[in-house]
């Protein structure tokens, strides 16, 4: 409780902070500064859940930390939010951005027609996978692995209708998709999808024989797939590309695991299926 006089914490703080509104229902403070450009209205950011934090955000710049307090009506209203905060309440958040992705360029190219699709300039249309494949990233890391596939699929497919006019360009394009075949593997990995997985990772294979990641990918689909001869030999060409690697290394020390289970099984079977053929003795 406030004594006579005395002013509340909120009161004392929004006077050395910034209107952003120019009504004094959006305050800041900024507590650390960020860099680059401030965040457009096209960027894509994560959980905004009040009027007031997106306004708030679109004041901040990447890696900002910053205080707002939300006025009633830039927050939860004459409503409040029961049981946690009381009605007409003004609210305090303290704001990070981490990332933003600029989703304009990509937004725009996927309402054009096939046409101008085709003739899209290829370094934008290579903007857009990876504005695409950056948004993939973040679901994956989220565990949405559903929604990461689709992402890199939907950046993918940018490529399908595109041709190449020269060699730099076929590069280009196969640096970008290189990257988006590898995901596609990882993510079907985590999916539980080895046959998938290692599609994408041949795939990628196809445009760099001797890419460790792919490889790696490959071996650990077969050995799911209990396809245990193909698995070392794509672990053993990584390996060879990256000795030190302790994933490539794992791998290797539980491929030889499993395939030692496999046989001691194997073995089991095939006893138990010759003495079930065995002839019953015969009595006098």
């Amino acid at each position: 409780m406030n004594g006579p006089g005395q002013l509340s914490p909120f009161v004392c703080m929004s006077q050395r902070m910034q209107d952003v509104t120019g009504d004094g229902g959006v305050l800041k403070e900024l507590l650390r500064p960020g860099s680059g450009s401030v965040i457009p209205s096209t960027a894509s950011v994560s959980d905004i859940t009040l009027p007031g934090m997106e306004l708030a955000i679109l004041t901040m710049r990447k890696g900002e930390f910053s205080r707002f307090l939300f006025k009633p009506q830039y927050a939860y209203g004459p409503m409040g939010c029961p049981p946690r905060i009381p009605e007409n309440a003004t609210v305090m958040f303290e704001l990070e951005i981490l990332h933003f992705l600029d989703t304009l360029e990509s937004d725009e190219y996927f309402i054009l027609s096939q046409k101008e699709q085709i003739n899209y300039p290829l370094e934008k249309l290579l903007k857009v996978a990876n504005t695409e494949r950056e948004f993939g990233n973040y679901f994956f890391q989220q565990q949405r692995y559903e929604d990461a596939k689709d992402q890199y699929k939907k950046a993918l497919s940018v490529f399908a209708r595109h041709h190449e006019a020269d060699e730099e360009q076929k590069q280009k394009s196969y640096s970008s998709k290189l990257l988006l075949y590898l995901n596609l593997s990882l993510v079907s990995l985590k999916l539980n999808a080895p046959g998938r997985a290692l599609v994408y990772g041949e795939r990628a294979l196809q445009i760099e024989s001797k890419n460790p990641k792919a490889l790696f990918r490959c071996g650990q689909a077969c050995m799911l797939m209990l396809e245990y001869d193909k698995s070392k030999d794509f672990l053993l060409r990584a390996q060879k590309l990256e000795p030190f690697n302790p994933d490539v290394n794992s791998a290797l020390v539980k491929l030889d695991s499993c395939y030692r289970e496999w046989n001691l099984k194997e073995k089991e079977m095939c006893s138990k299926m010759f003495a079930a053929w065995e002839p019953a003795a015969v009595k006098d």
